[in-house]
């Protein structure tokens, strides 16, 4: 790697494999594309390692002449693309733009590395990097074995199936045009700098508050968590070792109901910041309507890319969620910046406040 597109690197994943790579890679330029929706933020790309490398480029990657510029300017010899609408609930509510950003947009990234890397533009080795997610496969019943690179598509909302559109034309690219593809899908990821309308950041900061914590009906939905450190650790290896046209599972090995991450989350905050009356932030939790079509079980069987390329995560879901919570606790100019966008206040107060 000497020149890689970031796609959506101002976003909560791709502005903390930015870092990753920025650390990890110590001659590699980095050009991150985000368009800035509401969940990237320049916020996210502050105090970057040896930032002189990482270089900032706004724009929408459904704009298929700027991807190409982007691409031949640069000339870009790896790919990352994890630009996507990714809100179940948005998608619910907004199918349109999903259908735009995670298949027009994909595809416009394929078509723009394939017309450049295969006219012999680029010297030396490529790679297209597509990352996805475990919602493509649909939900588990109690006795199902856990997801894996064999799983057949199911999607279930218009968000999971615009993710599984985007990961057959990869695949597509990869038969079609020999183009040099690897593919992930991920499990619900979580830590440092996630725009609070996901779980995890959205009970810290409510709790933080003293807001109520909305658990959707039961709470018994069942997830797999990956912090998102191992997460971009597990792409760079994929990068460097990965065969092309192969698809790799990725996952926290655990399967928590969302109500136990409540809970846990609860009893951190009542250690790092108890309340004043010394009751426990778990009292804040209030049960809210169930979401349309929402799955009831995910878990995902990581054995694949931990034989194949010698992968596992390094954070346990409790030091994970302690480390996550300390981050927040310690950067609340980060959060203030957040809680200034319009959207994610508008959001909050129609999908929760009103239930």
């Amino acid at each position: 790697m000497k020149n890689i597109l970031v796609t959506g690197g101002a976003g909560f994943i791709g502005s903390n494999f930015i870092r990753y790579i920025l650390s990890h890679e110590s001659s590699v330029h980095v050009f991150n594309l985000d368009v800035l929706t509401y969940a990237g933020s320049l916020e996210n790309l502050k105090d970057l390692p040896d930032p002189e490398r990482h270089h900032f480029i706004q724009g929408d990657i459904c704009q298929y002449d700027l991807v190409n510029k982007v691409m031949m300017d640069n000339r870009i010899d790896t790919v990352v693309h994890f630009a996507a609408e990714s809100h179940v609930d948005r998608s619910i509510h907004n199918p349109g733009q999903f259908i735009q950003t995670n298949i027009v947009g994909t595809f416009n990234l394929l078509e723009a590395a394939r017309q450049y890397w295969m006219a012999g533009q680029n010297i030396g080795p490529v790679r297209f990097h597509h990352v996805s997610t475990d919602e493509v496969f649909g939900a588990l019943k109690p006795d199902d074995p856990p997801f894996s690179e064999k799983t057949p598509y199911a999607p279930r909302s218009p968000y999971s199936a615009s993710k599984a559109s985007s990961d057959h034309l990869v695949h597509a690219y990869f038969h079609t045009y020999g183009l040099p593809v690897t593919l992930s899908n991920c499990t619900n990821n979580y830590g440092p700098y996630q725009f609070p309308e996901k779980l995890i950041p959205l009970m810290i900061l409510n709790a933080l508050e003293e807001k109520p914590l909305p658990v959707y009906g039961d709470g018994l939905q069942v997830r797999d968590w990956l912090y998102v450190e191992d997460h971009c650790e597990a792409i760079h290896l994929v990068l460097q070792k990965g065969i092309t046209g192969e698809t790799y599972a990725i996952g926290g090995n655990n399967q928590p109901p969302n109500i136990e991450i409540i809970r846990t989350i609860c009893s951190i905050l009542d250690e790092l910041s108890p309340l004043a009356d010394h009751r426990s932030h778990s009292t804040l939790i209030q049960t809210v309507t169930d979401r349309p079509g929402h799955d009831r079980r995910y878990a995902m069987d990581i054995s694949h890319i931990h034989d194949e390329l010698g992968w596992a995560p390094r954070k346990t879901l409790e030091s994970g969620l302690l480390e996550t919570v300390k981050w927040y606790l310690e950067h609340s100019e980060w959060v203030e910046a957040v809680r200034k966008q319009k959207d994610f206040t508008s959001w909050i107060n129609k999908n929760y406040a009103q239930r």
